[in-house]
This record gives structure tokens, C-alpha cells and sequence, in this order.
């Protein structure tokens, strides 16, 4: 939601295409390795990078896409080029649950026997989309208790439509904890890192210095965190426990899920690390005003780029912004620096030495 960067994803260009990031192709990234853009309509993101490796046994992918006809089609196209088809997938490597990077995968390996691995920390979501839905914690009930009623009731208003349960099969494999893989005749290293979701995998290819890193370390935004229907207690703690385990490999090729190839993964993880702690700052000062809810920090902070007042955004945007503050107020408090009270309606925070006083 937040953005630590000048560089625009809607204007960036991708120095393995030469063109905008987005734009429709196969494009080599490394050897044996291409990148394929699907779009994502009606998406501020515009699209999601698929990532295909070559192997004698046939294709892995890193991630599948959303169960759309737009990005089908797409991938459709983008296999061609490289003289491929659907019947070529082995194996999809899936960095999380979220609809652009799985359902696609769900669908394709259903349908031509590929196998899907996902992270076992995505499982409760899943199984509430396909059983126990009463069990989901909807949107307009976290933004509620993050003290945003009126957008919580705005957020009701606008449920989002019936899962496709077609699209959200179980996974052939369930990866927990960091694991080696052999994938299409290389070594990866599936490593886990929580925080966008509880089950976000990145997988790193040391011998070919490139990381394919989902939505964990996107180049020139930060993903949004506190935002799933099974809620944590930190989640922005994990998210920054898992910047450091990726900061702590050889610094590698970033190939990320949205936006363009960059060079060096400690750049960018330093960035992101920098971006968080001085937005904890900025809440941590908000809360000198005394005990305030994480709609009522938002509204101090800017937004976007150009760093927009929170009044600015629309419902979606600010519902985003208001779990992202929540998120750092958690921290706060695991932190010490902050203290947290449970009211009938939301949860309230106040820094340590207010109360304290």
C-alpha cells in the first residue's frame, strides 16, 4: 500500500524486455528462465509475473496467475513463443495463496495433471473458502475493530462474489519449513516467509543468482500486511523477520510478481527494512496525542508515492491503509513501545510513556 521508492510501478520499465513491465511476451530473464506477464483487470497492479523454467522433464512454474480468460489466454501465448503449451507443465512453485498467483494454477493443474506446491501456512484459507465459511473473518469485521466504521460498513456494502470452489483445490503438496527442491534440473531453496501471508514462500536459485520473490520483495512497492481471513497476532513483525532470513542470502537477481527484473535483492530488503522502521516512527509519534485506533493513526500519515492524505483515497485503498497501520501499531506493542486496549467496538493504542505517566 505504502510505497518506499520514487520509482513508479505504473510507469516502470523492465531492463529484460526494454519496454514497460507489463507489457505481453516471454522474456528471458536468466538461462532456461523467462518471465510472462498476465494481466490483472481492474487492478492497480496490472499484472503478475509468471516465471517459467526449462527442464528435460518439461516446464516449472513459479506461480500461475488468476483463473481469468485475460491472463489463460495470455499465458497461452506467452508458452508459444517459447514453443511450448499447457501439456508441458510439470509442476507449479506457487508463492502464496492470494487469486493472482494460485487459482490459475489450481485450474491448469487439475486439468493436465500438473502438481501444485503451496505453503502449508495458507492451509486455514483454503479450507474456509472451501468449507467453513462461516469461520471467515470478513473484511468489514477487521476494519471495524481497527476503529473504521464507516469504512467497514462501505466494505459490507460491496461483498466480494462467491468463491469458484474450481479454482481453489487443495494443493498436490504442502511445503513446510525451508526445503531444497529439484526443479527443472536445478537446485531451488524453497524458503518460508511469512508476513503478506502466513504461507508466502520465496525460491532462491543460488547456483543462477536469482531469487524469485512473489509478493515478499516487490521493487517498487511493499505488499500489504494484516489483511487475511485467519488474522495473526504480528503479522508486520513476521513480514520483517522474513526481510531479514532473505537478507541473510547471497545477494541475488530480483525477479519479482509485480513490477520490473531488478538487480540486487539486498538493495531492495534494505529499503523495505528502512521504509518500515520509519513508519513505525511516524505511528509511534501519532500516538503521542494519546490512546488513538489505527484509523485515527492512518489519517496522520501520507499515502502512495505522493505521500496522499488518507481522505484522499478511495474505500479499498483506505481499508488497505488502515490494516497496514494496524499492522505497525502491533509491532509497536511487541516492541514495548506501545500498549493496546480491547473497547466493545475496536482496539485502541497509546505509547508506553502515556500510560505509564
Amino acid at each position: 500500500m505504502s510505497q518506499p521508492t520514487s520509482q513508479s510501478t505504473a510507469t516502470a520499465i523492465s531492463p529484460d524486455s526494454g519496454e514497460h513491465w507489463s507489457a505481453p511476451g516471454a522474456w528471458t530473464v536468466a538461462d532456461g528462465v523467462h518471465r510472462i506477464p498476465l494481466p490483472l483487470p481492474m487492478d492497480g497492479l496490472k499484472a503478475v509475473n509468471i516465471y517459467v523454467l526449462e527442464g528435460s522433464d518439461g516446464l516449472s512454474l513459479i506461480d500461475g496467475g488468476w483463473a481469468i480468460t485475460e491472463g489463460r489466454s495470455a499465458l497461452e501465448a506467452g508458452l508459444k513463443k517459447l514453443g511450448f503449451g499447457f501439456g508441458d507443465i510439470r509442476r507449479f512453485l506457487v508463492t502464496h495463496v492470494h487469486r493472482d498467483h494460485y487459482t490459475l494454477a489450481s485450474v491448469l493443474g487439475e486439468e493436465f495433471g500438473a502438481d501444485v506446491l503451496l505453503g502449508s501456512g495458507d492451509r486455514p484459507t483454503l479450507e474456509l473458502t472451501n468449507g467453513d465459511l462461516d469461520g471467515w473473518v470478513s473484511t468489514d469485521r477487521l476494519l471495524a475493530y481497527a476503529g473504521a466504521h464507516d469504512l467497514a460498513a462501505k466494505w459490507a456494502a460491496n461483498p466480494p462474489p462467491a468463491p469458484d470452489l474450481s479454482h481453489w483445490r487443495m494443493p498436490s503438496q504442502w511445503l513446510e519449513g525451508d526445503v531444497r527442491l529439484s526443479v527443472a534440473g536445478r537446485d531451488v531453496d524453497a524458503v518460508h516467509t511469512p508476513g503478506h501471508t502466513q504461507g508466502h514462500y520465496v525460491y532462491a536459485d543460488l547456483a543462477g543468482s536469482v531469487l524469485f520473490a512473489g509478493d515478499h520483495v516487490l521493487p517498487t512497492i511493499t505488499p500489504s500486511i494484516g489483511f487475511e481471513p485467519v488474522p495473526v497476532v504480528d503479522p508486520l513483525g513476521d513480514f520483517m523477520a522474513s526481510l531479514t532470513k532473505v537478507r541473510s542470502l547471497p545477494d541475488l537477481r530480483l525477479l519479482p510478481a509485480h513490477g520490473p527484473v531488478a538487480t540486487s535483492s539486498h538493495a531492495r530488503v534494505d529499503e523495505l527494512l528502512a521504509h518500515h522502521e520509519s513508519r513505525l516512527a511516524q505511528s509511534l509519534a501519532s500516538l503521542q496525542a494519546g490512546r488513538r485506533s489505527a484509523l485515527e493513526v492512518a489519517n496522520d500519515l501520507g499515502w502512495t508515492r505522493h505521500e496522499r492524505a488518507f481522505a484522499e483515497l478511495d474505500y479499498f485503498n483506505a481499508g488497505l491503509a488502515v490494516m497496514e497501520t494496524k499492522a505497525h501499531l502491533e509491532l509497536l506493542v511487541a516492541r514495548g513501545l506501545a500498549t493496546r486496549e480491547e473497547t466493545e467496538t475496536s482496539v485502541l493504542f497509546a505509547p508506553v510513556a502515556a500510560v505509564s505517566a
